[in-house]
């Protein structure tokens, strides 16, 4: 059965629900990649060329402020263009044609003059995309902020770090953080240095020849460059769409440094370990059925979107694959794939830094949990400290038969050293209460905040 509705053009069929991005989402970034937002992009470049082309004697003058006059006071209505995508398959005949009507007539005869669909979509995207990174660096900003805080505050606060969902040996909760830190810092790097490969200029006509444009081509793109803030390039990308796919890999890759840090939240405020815990408000994370249950659902809402903006990228790069001058259909897969995981990498970010502003963390715990597997956590420790006595070899398999003992009977890493260590080796290393405690084993985990921190507070300084 046919549905009326979507056999009328035009008509509104309301627009799907998405509900991740629409409930947490970044509200910034979404505009930014609306359609009214979309359109004053392919406007802004209309305007940009008209100036320039004026400039340059390209077209009269007097053309290229009415053409400015009408880009102005012109309002596109959402929709307005979809009958002729679908007529077309791009939009910008259709904007021509709505620029155009009932404009001076200098308007039509001078509007895109030289220009190809592709040049002003290229080109709006590229501020598009410009404005987009600008947007992640300041939403890395705060979650690095917030991520510094409380790499500080908790610098020393002794936990197990945890190798195979295992116990492994004393860190810092610190120390972990400051990974995360060290993450953000890096990414935060590869943003701006994307960010030139990426807002570029493209006016090279429909063939990428710029011979519509006429001798002065690369003066009009250099001065388009100019007027909108973007690079210049003597080389066309209308087929060559490495910059867009570096875009959405940095923004996919930025989603899932989140969800690296979401995880582990989940992970750590399971009722077995409760280390850490997301903001107690009432009813938050509540069950239909459980009353006692609080669920980390900031968390478990940054692994959703981050995890749709991974599947994401396979398309982009995908879309590179393009055949000799022009896409044949790679092209379209940006249009939905670029806003996609951009308004998921901005709403993964503030995600994050809310969640983590809000994080509890419960050192006490951390401590007591050292003590779950009897103190086994350190018997890397005890190991160092015998090998210069017994040899590392022989360390080894002294303390992993000491850890199978306390193991099978139920004894603690303290009370089998004690009991059953040689007297001769036991002699001759240091007191058991030093040695077996798990905050003279950690290393260098202050000194790994210290340089996390230090290494964030020089990127910011320099940005």
């Amino acid at each position: 059965m046919t549905d009326p509705a979507r056999d009328r053009p035009g008509s509104a069929v309301g627009q799907p629900w998405t509900m991740l991005q629409d409930t947490f989402g970044d509200p910034v970034m979404t505009g930014l990649f609306s359609q009214s937002a979309t359109i004053e992009a392919w406007l802004r470049v209309e305007r940009a060329l008209a100036e320039a082309q004026a400039s340059l004697g390209v077209i009269p003058p007097d053309a290229a402020a009415a053409i400015v006059t009408r880009l102005d006071t012109l309002v596109i209505p959402d929709g307005a263009l979809t009958a002729g995508i679908r007529h077309v398959g791009y939009p910008i005949v259709g904007l021509i044609g709505a620029i155009g009507a009932d404009a001076p007539a200098d308007v039509a005869a001078y509007l895109h003059w030289g220009a190809t669909t592709q040049d002003i979509m290229d080109t709006g995207l590229a501020l598009q995309l410009a404005a987009a990174l600008d947007r992640l660096v300041a939403l890395t900003d705060e979650l690095g902020d917030v991520v510094a805080r409380l790499a500080r505050d908790h610098r020393s606060s002794v936990m197990a770090a945890r190798t195979h969902g295992q116990q492994a040996v004393p860190t810092t909760f610190g120390a972990k953080v400051a990974t995360w830190l060290a993450e953000l810092t890096r990414q935060q790097q590869r943003l701006r240095e994307a960010r030139p490969r990426v807002a570029v200029v493209e006016l090279f006509g429909a063939g990428g020849t710029t011979a519509a444009m006429g001798p002065r081509a690369a003066d009009v793109r250099r001065s388009v460059a100019g007027l909108l803030g973007l690079a210049d390039t003597a080389v066309p990308w209308h087929a060559a769409r490495d910059g867009v796919a570096e875009a959405v890999t940095l923004g996919a890759s930025l989603a899932s440094s989140c969800v690296r840090i979401a995880r582990e939240v989940v992970d750590l405020a399971r009722t077995e370990i409760g280390e850490v815990h997301e903001t107690l408000s009432h009813g938050r994370g509540a069950s239909s059925t459980m009353p006692q249950k609080a669920n980390p659902i900031l968390s478990e809402s940054i692994v959703g979107m981050g995890s749709i903006a991974l599947t994401l990228v396979p398309a982009a790069l995908t879309a590179m694959q393009v055949r000799h001058e022009r896409a044949a259909g790679e092209w379209q897969i940006e249009w939905d794939v670029v806003p996609g995981v951009m308004t998921l990498a901005a709403g993964s970010l503030s995600l994050t830094a809310e969640m983590l502003d809000g994080l509890r963390v419960d050192p006490a715990r951390m401590r007591a949990n050292l003590e779950l597997d009897g103190g086994l956590v350190m018997a890397e420790a005890l190991m160092m400290a015998l090998a210069p006595v017994a040899g590392r070899a022989r360390a080894h398999e002294l303390v992993y038969d000491l850890c199978a003992r306390a193991r099978v009977e139920g004894r603690s890493l303290r009370e089998v050293v004690a009991a059953d260590l040689p007297t001769d080796l036991a002699a001759r290393l240091p007191d058991a209460a030093t040695l077996l405690d798990p905050a003279g084993y950690v290393g260098e985990a202050e000194d790994i905040v210290d340089a996390a921190l230090a290494g964030w507070a020089h990127a910011r300084e320099v940005a």
